[in-house]
């Protein structure tokens, strides 16, 4: 049995890209290195068990890799073992059972309110011109209400209604939700519909965010606009519209707010994917017990 007949299976039967294939195959011989210079120099392919699998799990963890990087190559071995269960040169699976280390929850970043306010009191604050009003007027949306940015780039001005303040967002798989906003969302969505529809009286499209040249922007576009303005109050290595979504999320429940009641603004299908911010929430608050309490 050898892993370059395992290979051209996954190349030439299961039509894996290159990549990937030689991808298997790094991971595979790392771990046939492993064993064949392990204390038993007598083990092989046919004889590994899965105490040799978890022992290799440990020696990873040691060196240092990661929870992924480890689960990727367990994963490889276990398709490699189920080929060779099915082709009967083996008659067992070791891999089958064996469970790789638990990813660790990357918490989500977020901005501090002290920089959305200099960024919307300060730096954008005396905004006059049309390119500035309206990314003002999108960094407020995305703060405001934590939608996502494909939600915001699809959005039109009939999904607003100025007299109940609410929007109607179409989120993932179509759909739709209603979300509030308050006062100063509003003023400055009127501001700046006022300020495009001076500039395009007989608009191309019926997009809410238009470009210089009147046409609707894209997400990279928006993209691009809200990098550009966070850079210059933010050092976070992510400075995305999705950040302003967990900074949304951050603040809601900083202030008081519901788990469901921010579960049903974000769209959230499961409890489960809104509870992350709680251990953002969770982590602000033991820094600030940490720098406050005396015994800390």
């Amino acid at each position: 049995m050898t892993i370059d007949d395992f290979l051209n299976y996954l190349r030439y039967e299961r039509n894996y890209s290159e990549r990937t294939v030689q991808s298997y195959g790094e991971d595979l011989r790392a771990f046939e290195s492993y064993f064949k210079n392990s204390m038993d120099h007598a083990l092989s392919w046919e004889s590994v068990d899965s105490d040799v699998i978890r022992d290799w799990m440990e020696h990873m963890m040691d060196k240092g890799n990661n929870a992924s990087s480890i689960n990727r190559r367990l994963s490889a071995l276990r398709s490699f073992y189920r080929f060779a269960l099915a082709r009967k040169l083996v008659d067992a699976d070791p891999a089958h059972g064996v469970t790789g280390p638990k990813k660790s929850k990357v918490l989500p970043q977020f901005l501090r309110e002290s920089e959305l306010d200099v960024l919307l009191d300060r730096e954008l604050s005396d905004a006059d011109d049309y390119i500035n009003v309206r990314a003002r007027t999108i960094i407020m949306m995305f703060y405001a209400t934590g939608m996502r940015l494909s939600e915001l780039v699809g959005l039109d001005e009939t999904m607003i209604d100025f007299t109940t303040c609410q929007l109607k967002v179409t989120g993932k798989r179509n759909k739709q939700r209603i979300v509030p906003f308050g006062e100063e969302l509003k003023e400055e969505l009127l501001h700046y519909i006022n300020m495009r529809n001076a500039r395009f009286p007989e608009p191309q499209a019926e997009a809410l965010f238009l470009t210089d040249k009147g046409l609707p922007m894209n997400s990279n576009q928006v993209r691009y606009e809200v990098k550009k303005h966070l850079s210059k109050v933010s050092t976070l290595k992510k400075r995305t519209p999705h950040v302003l979504r967990h900074t949304f999320a951050t603040a809601m429940l900083n202030h008081d707010a519901g788990l469901e009641s921010v579960k049903k603004l974000l769209g959230h299908e499961s409890l489960t994917t809104t509870e992350i911010y709680t251990h953002t929430t969770f982590e602000q608050l033991k820094r600030v017990y940490e720098k406050a309490h005396p015994r800390a």
